[in-house]
């Protein structure tokens, strides 16, 4: 049950917001941006992704002005997007105050009526704003607007007519059927990502609860499960839905990963081991990320929660053994891979690793001691200075 909902918190905080957890990435990205070699493969891959030549980069920097996108929006416009948006806001707010005052009072029939029905008349909406292409920006809400009111429906509808049942699996299942082919058949015939994402999310539950209800190991399913995004998501980055990739990349990442904790876990009955041994797989991840030039947003984060769980059961594995001191060795090897590799993100945990256990070290040893402080002290002056004899000799080199 915890690693059910350890996934629950994947799918929701990390899929939900992948949009936040890439942008923490570009603060520890894994390649520094403010230098030109940074920008350049920043470039590069943002004009294979969205199909740019040469020319129209050259035509957009000598004329600034006449790049499509760039002229204001005049107070129509505006006007007419904003009372959109406040109709649009109101009407859902109107049938969720109805749903909600009148639910008990309903009917069977009202109740599928105003949910299962409701999501079917936006699914007409929706298509009818699609034929038209006169309103693009209103696909994504309506989407999301016909997707949450027809699944709320079909399980309202199987719970009418099936009061007495307790199968919430085969229920699931049958509403995650319906609406991944509801999606599939709509990116078939517009073929545009959000229906891609729908599709994608519809499916994957299709297939957890089909696993589930098979009795798979919960660790054994996310493996399978993550290992597959993983690979759709590498697809996805040769197509026109490219955009989806680093999302896919992100919560199929994580479901392996999440799995393989478990599994180790499980299997070694060790929480350290199981942490140490998944950090090391979520840095070799990363590590091949950032060779490849793909996803440059990605690798940080990797690099980032990597290191914290490899460096935490690290410790809790040498603690008060006889190698514990090879735990500073280690984090102060690191500190060479991570100007080997201009991570920024394993730069930081490196260093509090190394600092933390300075620490610890000292509270466990030489609390009273004066010449402890004063002896770190000399030897991070020893240090500085050989740096800069270093980079003077490779100034004459």
């Amino acid at each position: 049950m915890s690693w059910l909902l350890l996934l629950v918190v994947v799918f929701v905080v990390i899929g939900g917001g992948w949009w936040g957890l890439p942008l923490l990435a570009t603060l520890f990205g894994a390649k520094n941006i403010s230098d030109k070699e940074g920008a350049l493969a920043n470039i590069a891959q943002l004009m294979q992704r969205f199909e740019i030549t040469p020319a129209e980069v050259a035509h957009a920097f000598l004329n600034p002005s006449a790049t499509p996108g760039v002229q204001l929006r005049s107070s129509a416009e505006i006007a007419k997007t904003l009372f959109s948006y406040l109709g649009a806001i109101f009407i859902v707010a109107g049938i969720s105050t109805y749903i909600g005052m009148f639910w008990t009072q309903m009917g069977a029939a009202m109740r599928i009526a105003v949910t299962l029905g409701v999501g079917y008349i936006l699914l007409i909406v929706l298509i009818s704003a699609l034929h038209e292409k006169k309103h693009p920006k209103l696909i994504l809400p309506l989407t999301l607007a016909s997707v949450l009111m027809m699944t709320s429906g079909w399980f309202v509808l199987i719970h009418e007519l099936f009061p007495r049942g307790d199968n919430w699996r085969l229920a699931a299942i049958s509403v995650f059927g319906v609406m991944a082919i509801h999606q599939a058949a709509l990116w078939y015939r517009y073929r545009l990502s959000v229906f891609v994402f729908t599709a994608l999310f519809f499916g994957y539950g299709l297939l957890q609860l089909g696993l589930d209800l098979l009795d798979v190991p919960l660790a054994l399913s996310a493996i399978i499960l993550g290992s597959s995004l993983f690979m759709v998501a590498n697809g996805l980055e040769k197509t026109v839905h490219s955009e989806l990739a680093e999302p896919a990349f992100l919560i199929g990442s994580g479901w392996l990963y999440a799995g393989v904790f478990d599994a180790i876990a499980s299997t070694t009955g060790s929480v350290n081991w199981a942490a140490l041994l998944t950090g090391l797989c979520i840095l070799c991840t990363a590590y091949g990320l950032q060779r490849a030039g793909r996803q440059l947003r990605l690798p940080g984060l990797g690099y980032l929660l990597g290191s914290i769980m490899a460096y935490t059961g690290l410790f809790d594995l040498l603690e008060n053994t006889a190698f514990e001191l090879l735990y500073f060795a280690l984090t102060t090897s690191m500190l060479y891979a991570c100007v080997v590799l201009k991570s920024r993100a394993l730069l930081l945990t490196t260093v509090i690793a190394m600092l933390s256990y300075i620490g610890y070290f000292s509270a466990q040893y030489f609390v009273d001691s004066l010449g402890w402080p004063v002896t770190l002290i000399l030897m991070g002056v020893a240090f500085m200075g050989v740096s800069a004899l270093a980079i003077k000799v490779k100034r004459r080199i």
